[in-house]
């Protein structure tokens, strides 16, 4: 069984990854009702409320999410289901371009100053395994954490985050960017290009580093 949810992932990864490059976001503006996305991404700034609750990684290990998830990091956060065959593999892409090009600017302190943490909106179905067989298509560990959990625990974390739908797979396709110790968020909605992303991390790294020259004079 997990060969082939590997297989089948790794051809939506390469289709989808495929119409991104040639097509860019209009490769997911026919996602056939499954999100409500817009085909370009509108950053809006966004009000959060970060629950730290106990939540599952892919390797099985609890992560309470506020408190080690987050932490005291810059973080960009983005929401999957692994049973997606539309919106959510091309997310999955853009984060992966994403995690390439922080680790590139960043160095070693991507993973400790900055982190990239995916949710699934579909804990019941997305077990631990199946989370880390699908997340293998699209980046290393280093620096990015796939989460899932107990339904009404990861819930409540998507509710405060404001990526919380009844029915999951109508879930928003929006990306958060935002700061944990300002609470400095912005909302991504539709399909934001990696360098819209990678900009918006290097405004927050840049805020902080003022804050803290204008701290010591």
């Amino acid at each position: 069984m997990r060969k082939r949810t590997r297989v089948d992932s790794l051809k939506i990864a390469g289709v989808l990854a495929g119409a991104v490059l040639l097509a860019g976001v209009m490769a997911a503006a026919a996602h056939d009702g499954q999100h409500h996305a817009a085909p370009e991404a509108k950053p809006q700034a966004a009000r959060v409320t970060l629950h730290d609750i106990q939540l599952v990684d892919f390797d099985g290990a609890a992560v309470r999410f506020k408190s080690e998830a987050v932490g005291n990091r810059i973080v960009v956060v983005g929401f999957i289901y692994t049973s997606c065959t539309t919106i959510c593999p091309v997310t999955a892409t853009v984060l992966g371009s994403v995690q390439a090009r922080l680790m590139e600017r960043l160095g070693e302190r991507f993973g400790r100053d900055v982190k990239l943490v995916t949710l699934t909106v579909d804990p019941a179905t997305d077990t631990p395994e199946r989370l880390k067989d699908y997340a293998g298509n699209f980046g290393s560990p280093a620096g990015w954490l796939w989460l899932t959990g107990d339904k009404p625990k990861v819930d409540k974390v998507l509710a405060g985050l404001g990526a919380y739908a009844a029915d999951f797979t109508r879930h928003s396709g929006a990306v958060l960017v935002g700061d944990a110790r300002t609470g400095d968020w912005t909302r991504f909605y539709g399909i934001p290009s990696p360098p819209d992303i990678v900009d918006r991390v290097e405004q927050l790294l840049a805020a902080r580093k003022a804050a803290s020259l204008t701290e010591r004079k």
